[in-house]
């Protein structure tokens, strides 16, 4: 495999790239590896204009968005749905700049992804990166998680929901559980302190149908600096369907979690 891919007459080294890859047990083809270059060059072209990340810089961009999107598949429950279910279709719900979801469609083409997110204009970047990519296996769309929840085309439609979202596990989980099938799985991308928000929003999760099937907590190197970040993934399994008073109207999640 290659160790540097060049793109628009600038140098791309990956070594460090397929290093963390391995890290978590993942291979990637040339082509995908290319296509998480194309992603970084239209991410750093298009926030000159637009506001999409605060984290620019090539390494930084690898570790802290692609290989954390990607981290994912440290849970054994999802790696095997994403390597045996046909059909899979997971939802990325306030995926922002593209996060996890292009990482995640890039690496398992097999699945379906369906990105979410309030912010037309940020809809019309994913729609332009999806094309550039050439990815058949994702769409984006514009539209309030309270509503998307409501919505007859995506409330328990899908397999797994997942959301690296700030916003706190409880509201998280009332504007996410609502769109997964019964034995679906919603994944939530938290920091290292994600216990008490764990025990915090045990309620919630329970009234909404779900329960907390995993967590992993794992630390991941961040640049050429060895810096380290602390992450939590959270594995919500969905048990029962959500009762039709859930998600609320639009802000009443976050003003008043359950």
């Amino acid at each position: 495999m290659k160790n540097i891919i060049e793109l628009h007459d600038h140098e791309y080294p990956t070594e460090r790239f397929r290093k963390e890859l391995d890290q978590i047990n993942l291979s990637l083809s040339d082509d995908q590896i290319q296509k998480f270059i194309v992603t970084y060059e239209m991410l750093v072209d298009t926030n000159k204009v637009m506001n999409l990340t605060a984290i620019t810089e090539y390494d930084e961009v690898i570790t802290k968005h692609f290989i954390d999107s990607l981290s994912l598949v440290r849970l054994k429950n999802i790696r095997e749905r994403f390597s045996s279910e046909e059909n899979l279709k997971v939802i990325d719900m306030g995926t922002g700049a593209g996060f996890p979801g292009i990482p995640l469609a890039i690496a398992f083409p097999n699945v379906r992804f369906v990105l979410a997110d309030s912010l037309m204009k940020r809809v019309r970047y994913l729609n332009t990166l999806i094309e550039q990519l050439g990815l058949d296996n994702v769409t984006a769309f514009q539209g309030r998680a309270e509503d998307i929840g409501r919505d007859a085309m995506h409330r328990e439609q899908y397999d797994i929901a997942v959301s690296r979202a700030v916003a706190n596990l409880s509201p998280l989980s009332e504007y996410c559980l609502p769109l997964v099938k019964v034995n679906g799985d919603f994944i939530a991308y938290k920091s290292n302190k994600a216990e008490e928000e764990i025990e915090t929003s045990k309620k919630a999760i329970n009234l909404l149908g779900g329960k907390i099937e995993a967590t992993d907590k794992f630390v991941m190197a961040t640049s050429s600096d060895d810096a380290t970040i602390e992450r939590t993934l959270i594995d919500i399994k969905k048990i029962k369907h959500t009762p039709a008073t859930y998600p609320r109207k639009a802000g009443t999640p976050t003003k008043k979690p359950l």
